[in-house]
């Protein structure tokens, strides 16, 4: 199965459903994998931010698709830009599936949906992640220090950050993923666990705080992925010291397109009666401004 999706409301014009093939898969963390499917069309299409929709065209438990970020496209051996990799935890039916799968089988996939991380502004970019939230920012490090150009157009960045910076936390050492590909793109890593088994013990929130008090180290924009409490704290402390910040939304997803509203967030709304409005996390979002969310 495949072809165009875009006659379904809420869809990027060019978003695609197709048939792709696994490539490889590695494990990286526990119970964390990375996953890279061959789809050269959503490939070649798909920016920093934006997400896919993954199913097993084999069976119907689970039904529905599941919401996967770019983690980055990879190239072909004659170098042209063919599939997507993904980070994903094993958490249910679809990703114990996936954690059991070999080059050669096959996901329905569509995509690329989303409206994906601004261009990056100013001279630091600070990254702040939690969990498996890292996973859309090597693409957006990538970007940002010019080791990639993404899109189809092409997105070319005028204006590139001085540096990058990746603040990220999870709850222990078994639990860290992808460290050495941030590092390797040029991005500064600073981690923290809650047990102080890797990196720094305590919350990642706190590496945030102290880079605004440091004055030399305060970051010009913010952009964040992760638990919906550790966001809205990153969120309010932007807003409070009148950082631009952006944050992506980790809503269950049914659809991917718009049709069933099941990811809905609220937003400030100074027309509306209510002074909020209701949002499709994967029409409008999943990146929004964190001074226009209400979490």
């Amino acid at each position: 199965m495949s072809g165009p999706v875009a006659e379904l409301p809420g869809c990027i014009p060019t978003a695609e459903r197709v048939v792709a093939t696994v490539v490889e898969q590695e494990q990286v963390a526990r119970d964390t994998y990375r996953l890279r499917l061959r789809c050269p069309s959503i490939a070649r299409q798909i920016r920093p931010g934006q997400f896919f929709m993954v199913r097993d065209p084999h069976g119907d438990d689970p039904l529905l698709g599941r919401p996967f970020a770019l983690l980055d496209v990879a190239a072909s051996e004659g170098g042209e830009i063919d599939s997507v990799d993904f980070g994903y935890v094993v958490v249910g039916k679809l990703t114990t599936l996936m954690s059991r799968c070999q080059p050669g089988d096959t996901f329905e996939v569509w995509g690329p949906l989303g409206n994906g991380f601004p261009k990056p502004t100013g001279g630091h970019l600070m990254l702040v992640a939690g969990g498996i939230g890292q996973t859309p920012f090597l693409a957006v490090g990538r970007e940002a220090l010019g080791r990639h150009v993404y899109g189809d157009p092409q997105r070319v960045l005028v204006e590139k950050p001085d540096r990058v910076t990746l603040c990220y936390g999870v709850k222990s050492e078994d639990l860290v993923s992808f460290v050495d590909d941030f590092e390797q793109a040029g991005i500064d890593v600073r981690l923290t666990t809650d047990d102080g088994s890797k990196g720094r013990y305590g919350f990642v929130t706190e590496l945030l705080k102290e880079a605004i008090a440091s004055g030399s180290d305060r970051p010009d924009e913010v952009f964040c992925c992760g638990p919906e409490p550790m966001m809205a704290r990153v969120g309010e402390t932007c807003v409070e010291h009148d950082i631009p910040c952006w944050l992506s939304l980790e809503s269950p997803m049914a659809c991917g397109f718009g049709a069933c509203f099941s990811c809905v967030v609220r937003l400030r709304d100074d027309e509306s009666e209510t002074g909020w409005d209701y949002k499709r996390s994967c029409v409008e979002g999943p990146v929004f401004r964190a001074d226009s969310l209400i979490l």
